[in-house]
């Protein structure tokens, strides 16, 4: 017997209703991997330091970037070394000798663990970021600094916040270009 036009289009339906559906996987392929190669192209701009809720730092607008080695963390209170208290300010402060005991006992364990790869590093000295609070007083920063040097730390950074350049020229009365005055 003939089927009418109805009838079979009727079938046509009924068929295409009772077929699996097929998932299209080359868009989704596609949206993962330029996901991929956006988070791969973002995540090398991005340096994390450790952050501690009593440190607030100074601003800045410089551009470069600091590279990833040992943290001195100076708090309002306390000075910490990869997390550990070395020391605590008030003491620092009232000390008349010009380095902090703890700090350069810390330092030097800390160099003693990673040689000098080369001779032109063991000239240079090691790397160290200090991140200071912002309040804290020159006279503190002066000796923290002078015991880095002296336990072979000499390539010092101090850690910044950022703070995007409005163009605006910045004109630093006295002291050097990075601004620290004595």
């Amino acid at each position: 017997m003939k089927q009418s036009i109805h009838a079979k289009r009727m079938a046509r339906q009924h068929k295409r209703q009772n077929g699996q559906g097929k998932l299209n996987l080359v868009s989704l392929m596609d949206i993962f991997t330029i996901l991929v190669f956006f988070l791969l192209v973002n995540s090398s701009d991005v340096e994390v330091l450790q952050n501690n809720k009593d440190i607030k730092l100074p601003e800045s607008i410089a551009e470069k970037k600091p590279e990833n080695n040992l943290v001195v963390m100076v708090s309002k209170s306390d000075i910490l070394v990869g997390g550990r208290k070395v020391a605590s300010v008030a003491s620092a402060l009232a000390g008349a000798e010009s380095e902090i005991a703890g700090l350069k006992t810390e330092l030097e364990y800390q160099a003693s663990r990673k040689p000098y790869r080369s001779p032109e590093e063991e000239e240079k000295g090691r790397d160290v970021t200090i991140m200071g609070d912002q309040g804290i007083p020159y006279k503190l920063l002066k000796k923290i600094m002078t015991t880095c040097a002296k336990s072979d730390f000499r390539n010092i950074s101090l850690a910044v916040s950022q703070v995007p350049n409005d163009g605006a020229e910045v004109t630093v009365g006295g002291g050097d270009a990075a601004g620290v005055g004595g």
